[in-house]
């Protein structure tokens, strides 16, 4: 490959760098030694995980590892006993560890995609010229120097200089952002630090090319054109953990640390008081047990789940579970311009005829000379649409020229009916050096010539009309970021033979002004004020112009005073420091490059700032998988973004992220509530053995009994809770911080003081069991821990009072609470309490269970009262 800056470089220089020749090509041996060199012309793919490998990467939580422990102890115990029915409980505590990595395995998002859509991009098949003769050759096989020959249609399959271009556009929204194609110019030689959208003389591979035809020296294949450079960020970007990922592993480390303490303690009291070693290790088994929530990875697990099916209704699908959560999380949103914030779709607002005083707005019952003057644009256009049944639009053609066409079609002149009345005699086609498009039509007896393009030259090309108005009328809508497209005409006698532009583009009637714009969606400016209220910093990155871009912005509500806007230039000028001093500050970067999106995506993240970051291009994938959540348009998003992204907006509808949002803060609280009610239970069962054994010098509850507790009874109203509905007002708090703990806001404490209460109210339970035997007392303290769960359930449902939310409202939690209450029926009344070590009661100390179960509902309703005062008292 050259080391000439391509865009940078005459092609003379650069064919001979080359060592190239335009008309005959490279020769097909020169072609294969290139290959051989430089490779072929696709993406390196990324080596995956294996099924296997993804398995076990799920053993590396510190929960499941002390369960394994757990599981290996009692296994050596059930060994050592020789007994068949101790084996019961190492295989249970085994089955559900392995249970547990089969569900994370089987919710883990599809393999990276993000490479394999980057090469499906590639053109299939290429035109080059070898040995002076054009061949249709595979683009895998395209090497630096091969002379490629262009079309409409045509994908282009590498990165390649213009050597010869007529008319041409490349349309590369996916690689800039522009939603208008790109105006190219072979003969143009640009600046050297150029952004992409600005480099007329290059062509790039996976864009297409919507007009006229070139010839062009391929300048990079493979991973060195700049799809292939993405493709590289993409494969260097590593992935990002969640913040609900950090602080479950944190959590799995404190309850190991605090197992692995409790253990200690009661090994030194077992060992001074001479208690059997058997004993000791089986009442650390059931410490370790209790210390554990078992239940917790899978539950949250499903709890996301469930929250993964909202969100599907709600348009939005989600890549990766934990992603829910940190969308609920997001304080900052970068978002791309086209096709996400707008309609990806020019669409003409407004018109000028000459003689007017102002502006007139589009709409479908313009006046008579605006429909006149888009008469005219439409007769001198090539672009069509076509509108279905139903109501949907197809443009085809040039963005420009198809809302012109629409704007008339909507007035009533369609397109087919002004072709057959006005029929076109000739045309002269658009040209990017002459930057104007000709046709003449039969008017009645008259030939008129219809010019459109851009203000400009046209302007100097007419001899009647108020010139000096309409410049001030296209100064106005340029400043409003509207593209500008002059239209004039002019009689003349009979069609030359010859057409020369220099003949007939000259001595015009001015006749107006149309300005177009690619105009934001109706939904995202009430999406980015919500956004706002919620705390949450929107960000427009795109590789449009900074005036268009700054524009939309304002429309939006995205740049406010005090806020500014730069383009891709100004933050490569940049030092780190000095973005990091200023990014709260900028809210519109124009004309970027896909490394400047990354860079921004990090200096937010600097500030522990939770990033969203949406699009849709290629350009956009690299940030969308550097963010903490990228968010990619389901419909016109490329594969590239959908791959690299969490979530993918099925309806590319902009506001569907607040809802998302909204529904990521629900499930979080949600996720606060199910952590809360099983930690409750832990603590009150690492409670109970350790005061037990310090009191009694038994264990109240064995480790199956503990198990069946955390892993049946509590399970289903746990699951339950996390599908409690979100509650009013959520959009109206800031996101919380990202390192806040998920015990902030009195979680921890309140889960510390439950457990203490429910470790009493089952000491309770187990000492007027005990006074009938060590079994009865264990039955007591399994009964009255195992029945306060399912009243707590209904506890933790909301800080507010549970009578005025409606106690039995969840109708989930009510079927969870009954399943439970027949969980416990089941090891209390049936055989199968003999395999757990549980006896029956007398009557009267049922009823004394279930009496202590219910103070918790009490306790807990006064502190809620008393609460919701003292929140009064202060409002």
């Amino acid at each position: 490959m050259t080391s000439l800056i391509p865009h940078n470089t005459n092609t003379e220089e650069l064919l001979k760098s080359l060592n190239v020749i335009v008309e005959t090509g490279l020769d097909e041996s020169e072609a294969k030694s290139r290959l051989t060199k430089y490779g072929e012309n696709k993406l390196r793919e990324k080596k995956k995980k294996t099924l296997l490998q993804r398995f076990f990467d799920q053993f590396k939580d510190a929960m499941i590892i002390i369960l394994l422990i757990a599981a290996a102890i009692s296994f050596a115990i059930a060994i050592y006993e020789g007994h068949p029915k101790e084996f019961f409980e190492p295989f249970l505590i085994l089955f559900i560890v392995i249970l547990n990595a089969a569900i994370g395995v089987a919710q883990e998002s599809k393999a990276e995609k993000a490479l394999e859509a980057l090469k499906s991009m590639s053109a299939l098949k290429a035109k080059v010229i070898r040995g002076g003769v054009e061949k249709l050759i595979d683009s895998h096989e395209i090497v630096p120097g091969d002379i490629i020959r262009l079309e409409a249609g045509d994908f282009v399959p590498a990165d390649a200089r213009l050597v010869k271009s007529s008319s041409l556009k490349s349309e590369e929204s996916a690689l800039t952002g522009e939603s208008v194609a790109s105006e190219k110019d072979a003969t143009a030689v640009i600046k050297e630090n150029a952004p992409l959208g600005d480099r007329i003389n290059m062509v790039y591979s996976g864009c297409s090319i919507t007009y006229g035809t070139a010839f062009a020296v391929v300048t990079a294949t493979g991973m060195e054109t700049e799809i292939g450079k993405i493709a590289g960020m993409l494969d260097n970007e590593g992935e990002i953990k969640t913040p609900l990922q950090i602080k479950l592993e944190k959590l799995g480390k404190y309850l190991g640390f605090l197992a692995l303490a409790v253990c200690g303690v009661i090994f030194i009291i077992g060992l001074i008081d001479k208690i059997p070693v058997m004993d000791i290790f089986m009442t650390s088994v059931a410490l370790a047990v209790s210390a554990i929530p078992e239940g917790l990875p899978a539950i949250v697990t499903i709890v996301l789940s469930i929250g993964v099916q909202r969100m599907v209704k709600k348009n939005a699908i989600i890549r990766s579970l934990p992603a829910v959560e940190t969308l609920g999380s997001a304080s900052v949103i970068c978002s791309d311009k086209t096709g996400t914030l707008t309609q990806n779709r020019m669409t003409l607002v407004k018109a000028y005829v000459d003689g007017g005083s102002s502006l007139e707005q589009i709409s479908s019952s313009n006046t008579a000379s605006v429909i006149g003057l888009l008469e005219f644009g439409t007769l001198c256009s090539n672009g069509s649409i076509r509108i279905e049944e139903d109501g949907t639009e197809s443009h085809i053609g040039d963005p420009t020229e198809t809302s012109i066409v629409l704007a008339a079609h909507k007035n009533g002149s369609t397109q087919n009916d002004l072709n057959s009345k006005y029929p076109r005699i000739a045309e002269i086609p658009f040209d990017s050096d002459r930057k104007l498009m000709s046709t003449i039509n039969s008017i009645g007896d008259k030939k008129i010539v219809i010019v459109k393009g851009a203000f400009d030259v046209l302007s100097s090309r007419c001899i009647k009309g108020d010139i000096e108005n309409a410049r001030c009328m296209n100064d106005e809508m340029s400043d409003s970021a509207l593209r500008v497209i002059a239209i004039a005409y002019k009689e003349i006698s009979q069609v030359p033979e010859k057409l020369k532009p220099e003949e007939i583009e000259k001595d015009l009637i001015f006749m107006g002004l149309v300005g177009m714009i690619d105009p934001p969606r109706p939904e995202a400016k009430e999406a980015v004020s919500i956004c706002r209220k919620a705390g949450i910093k929107p960000v427009m990155i795109t590789g449009d112009h900074v005036k268009t871009a700054s524009a939309i912005a304002k429309e939006l509500g995205i740049l406010t005073p005090g806020d500014g806007a730069i383009t891709g230039p100004e933050l490569d000028a940049m030092s780190d420091e000095e973005l990091d001093s200023k990014v709260d500050h900028i809210s519109v970067y124009a004309r970027v490059s896909p490394e400047n999106k990354i860079r921004i995506v990090k200096a937010w993240q600097k500030k522990d700032q939770v990033v969203a970051m949406t699009g849709d291009g290629v350009n956009d994938a690299p940030a969308l998988k550097a963010a903490d959540i990228g968010c990619a348009m389901g419909i016109t998003g490329t594969d590239v973004a959908k791959g690299a992204a969490d979530m993918t907006l099925t309806d590319d509808n902009f506001a569907t992220i607040v809802d998302a949002v909204e529904e990521g803060r629900g499930i979080y609280a949600n996720i606060k509530k199910v952590v809360g009610f099983l930690l409750g239970t832990n603590i009150g069962e690492v409670l109970t053995v350790f005061l037990a054994m310090l009191i009694w010098r038994k264990t109240p509850l064995i480790s199956m009994q503990l198990l069946w507790i955390n892993l049946v009874t509590d399970s289903l109203p746990a699951i339950a809770l996390g599908m409690e509905a979100v509650e009013k007002g959520i959009m109206n708090h800031k996101p919380k911080p990202k390192n806040e703990s998920i015990f902030a806001g009195g979680l921890g404490l309140k889960v510390v003081l439950q457990g203490t209460m429910f470790a009493l109210l089952t000491l309770i339970g187990f000492f007027f069991g005990d006074k009938l035997g060590t079994s009865q007392g264990q039955t007591m303290a399994f009964m009255v821990l195992a029945t306060c769960q399912i009243v707590q359930a209904f506890n933790m449902r909301s800080d507010h009072s549970v009578f005025k939310l409606g106690v039995f409202t969840n109708k989930k939690l009510n079927f969870a609470a009954i399943v439970s209450i027949l969980s416990i029926a089941l090891v209390l009344f049936t055989p199968v309490s003999e395999a757990f070590g549980l006896s029956y009661l007398p009557f009267q100390y049922y009823l004394l269970g279930l009496l202590l179960s219910f103070i918790p509902l009490g306790v807990l309703e006064l502190i809620k009262a008393i609460t919701a005062k003292k929140e009064s008292n202060i409002n």
